[in-house]
């Protein structure tokens, strides 16, 4: 079985402006979403045609992909609206201090 890894994805400070951030971590593209003062990470690739969720929007608890509408929630990563039919990875976070960590 795969140990997770802890990474650092930056600080608290530095992801507070905008809500959808996309950063790549061991060649994988992650999205880090802000929720009030929580933070949660899930896939970046729309998982029905390859684009970009950190382009989209935060609708509640949802991202709206920017190409045809999918909606991911944000916290588990299950779809919510299709087109997209598979879930994105969901990846656990934590704070320490001011930084932020996933584990993959």
């Amino acid at each position: 079985m795969h140990k997770a890894t802890k990474k650092s994805i930056g600080t608290v400070s530095s992801l507070a402006n905008a809500p959808l951030h996309g950063v790549t971590i061991d060649d994988k593209q992650i999205l880090i979403a802000k929720m009030g003062d929580q933070f949660f990470a899930i896939g970046n690739v729309c998982t029905h045609n390859g684009c970009r969720l950190s382009g989209g929007k935060i609708d509640g608890e949802t991202v709206k992909c920017p190409c045809h509408g999918s909606k991911f929630n944000l916290k588990t990563g299950e779809v919510v609206h299709g087109p997209a039919k598979n879930p994105e990875p969901s990846f656990p976070v934590t704070l320490e201090k001011d930084e932020i960590f996933i584990d993959m």
